[in-house]
């Protein structure tokens, strides 16, 4: 489960900001809690909302690029490619960093430390929590020798190979190649989101295919996925996936063709009649939860971090709280899996704590995020919507 992530110079952001899913013993939340394997109390749910424009996606794009940093650097860029991470405007020749402390299934804390710039990695550092905190491997750039200081302890990546790690890499993403057991480890975390580093992946065509071709493969989660849309009172009585015979594009061979598994909607009428709808005819708002349950499932299952952009985008209000019930509700979340969104719809903060909510706010192209406990002023009982709404948190349009 994670306890936190920060990061400096990352787009909007020019100073530390810090997103903590930490709750104090004392914290009465509304739910979304849970006690991890480390005795550490966390939020399952963490909420960001904030004006148009005011950084609330900037605010979760770090934890993406943090994550894919570790498990993917190795394998998804090549050996001269930039490292894709974009300082704020003021600071560009200084370098981004990012910080995150999180702990396995095993209870084990882990810290990681990275301070890199597009060109190579500057500072790379991973800590392990037995008592206190000890380095498991710290890696930093020497310009002098225009080469790598690597110190190890108990990480048990060769030393010789250590030294070719690429600059623009991680050192757990190569060590996992190497089959470097705790690199291995690390790198399994599981994240699921409808971000990365380049922005939100939009409602289209081919997230509707992507999404019912991971259906189409994990059938348990199928089940799961068509009671919870027939619950929904999205008039679905069913949804079948069908494989299709489909043209590729222009590139290819006229006579070349693939298959693609795609959804259909299964509606029943007054008079007991089945109608067989593609989903590119249902409303957005059925594809949008089709869409966003491929996401959430998964990390329900498995544990792990959903990490949603625009949380609410095509749904009604009122689906937010059953589906972030999921996430509160120790039978469809057996795991301890943590959702952090962003989200426009004041109906969030009538269901999170105040320690599970986040302000976003841009002044003079600097953006700035707190969480509402540290607030003064700010009850646990409070209407935390309607005070939001007349302004008297901040982070709202000044239209």
């Amino acid at each position: 489960m994670l306890h936190y992530y920060a990061f400096s110079n990352v787009q909007s952001f020019l100073e530390r900001t810090e997103v903590s899913l930490r709750l104090t013993e004392k914290a009465s939340t509304r739910g979304w809690d849970r006690t991890a394997l480390s005795g550490q109390r966390l939020s399952t749910a963490i909420a960001a909302l904030g004006a148009n424009g005011a950084g609330k996606t900037s605010l979760l794009k770090p934890l993406a690029f943090l994550i894919w940093f570790v498990r993917g650097s190795f394998t998804g860029l090549k050996p001269d490619q930039p490292i894709p991470v974009e300082t704020h405007f003021a600071a560009k020749e200084k370098p981004s960093e990012f910080e995150a402390e999180g702990e396995d299934g095993e209870g084990t804390v882990w810290r990681y430390v990275l301070r890199v710039t597009s060109k190579q990695v500057i500072h790379e550092a991973l800590y392990r929590k037995r008592e206190r905190f000890g380095y498991v491997f710290v890696r930093d750039w020497d310009e002098t020798t225009s080469s790598y200081q690597i110190k190890q302890q108990d990480f048990g990546f060769n030393s010789t190979e250590a030294a070719k790690v690429r600059p623009n890499a991680s050192l757990i993403a190569t060590a996992a190649q190497y089959g470097v057991e705790v690199a291995k480890h690390l790198t399994g975390n599981r994240l699921r989101a409808n971000i990365s580093f380049a922005g939100r992946h939009g409602l289209d065509q081919q997230a509707l295919f992507n999404a019912a071709d991971f259906f189409a493969q994990q059938v348990a989660l199928q089940d799961q996925m068509k009671v919870l849309l027939s619950s929904w009172d999205l008039g679905l009585q069913d949804v079948q996936l069908r494989e299709l015979n489909v043209k590729p594009p222009v590139t290819a061979a006229p006579d070349e063709q693939k298959k693609v598994w795609y959804p259909w909607g299964i509606h029943k009428s007054r008079s007991g009649q089945i109608h067989e709808v593609p989903f590119f005819h249902e409303s957005t708002g059925t594809q949008a939860a089709f869409v966003l349950l491929s996401d959430l499932l998964p990390a329900l299952a498995n544990g792990g971090i959903a990490l949603i952009d625009e949380f609410e985008n095509d749904l009604h209000p009122l689906m937010i709280e059953p589906i972030l019930s999921l996430f509160d509700n120790p039978s469809t979340n057996p795991h301890g899996a943590q959702i952090i969104l962003s989200c426009h719809s004041a109906e969030v903060l009538n269901l999170l704590h105040k320690a599970q909510i986040y302000m976003v706010e841009k002044k003079e192209c600097e953006s700035q995020a707190w969480r509402l406990d540290s607030v003064q002023g700010v009850r646990s009982d409070d209407n935390f919507a309607a005070k939001y709404l007349t302004g008297a948190y901040g982070a709202i349009p000044r239209v």
